[in-house]
């Protein structure tokens, strides 16, 4: 349920009849530009970004066994859970990273063998832990499916790689370098994927500006995002 949309960061909102909700950031525009750097039309628009509550135990099914065994094995990594849409997500401190995943791929009782997805994403209001990985995991012995989630400081951008217990990870986390910055302590070999190697800044990061290049068709340019008029 969308809440209203006069809250504030920090804020937790209360829709009837569910668990509160932290919002995290109210964002004008299509990418929260304000000003003439929106050229999408829809500079109009006001969205409440929430994230859903930690959730308790009895977590339902199989998400008990999977967060006990996990609790056994490595105690102290889990921050919080959240089970949310019939999904669960354990978040992890970065310290205890490579001793979750290891674990969760090597216990008898998990074996989460497969790492199918990893991704970052920023939320600049986040004080703190602005930038978060997420780490899908896929169980092929028990048919499950896991998200992992850790989160680092802007100014700390650090994590350790997870490629020595899934090799998968390599070319997800050199994309998430490219397109955030987050850096992966031990990667076999952490360069940008995408961008070129002098490409300044991290283009997914919600800061990085809307401006580009000009781009050349048959003699004809076509000016950067920028630098185009307004359409509201």
């Amino acid at each position: 349920m969308t809440p209203e949309k006069d809250e504030t960061p920090g804020e937790e909102v209360v829709p009837a009849g569910a668990q509160p909700f932290e919002v995290i950031d109210v964002r004008e525009g299509s990418f929260g530009v304000h000003g003439s750097g929106d050229t999408s039309g829809f500079g109009g628009l006001n969205t409440t970004i929430v994230m859903p509550p930690a959730s308790t135990a009895p977590f339902g099914g199989w998400f008990d066994e999977v967060a006990e065994h996990l609790e056994d094995g490595v105690s102290g990594a889990i921050e919080k859970v959240v089970v949310d849409r019939g999904e669960i997500t354990f978040h992890i401190a970065r310290s205890h990273l490579l001793e979750t995943v290891r674990h969760l791929r090597d216990d008898p009782t998990l074996r989460f063998e497969l790492c199918s997805s990893l991704s970052g994403v920023h939320y600049p209001n986040e004080t703190g832990r602005e930038l978060h990985v997420a780490i899908h995991l896929l169980s092929m012995s028990f048919r499950r499916r896991i998200r992992v989630e850790v989160s680092v400081p802007e100014g700390d951008p650090h994590l350790p790689s997870i490629v020595p217990v899934y090799p998968t990870a390599d070319w997800h986390e050199r994309e998430t370098y490219d397109m955030f910055g987050i850096v992966f302590d031990g990667h076999p070999g952490l360069t940008r994927i995408l961008m070129p190697d002098d490409w300044p800044g991290h283009p997914q990061r919600k800061d990085y500006p809307l401006g580009g290049i000009p781009v050349e068709y048959k003699g004809a340019t076509i000016p950067a995002p920028d630098q185009r008029r307004r359409y509201s």
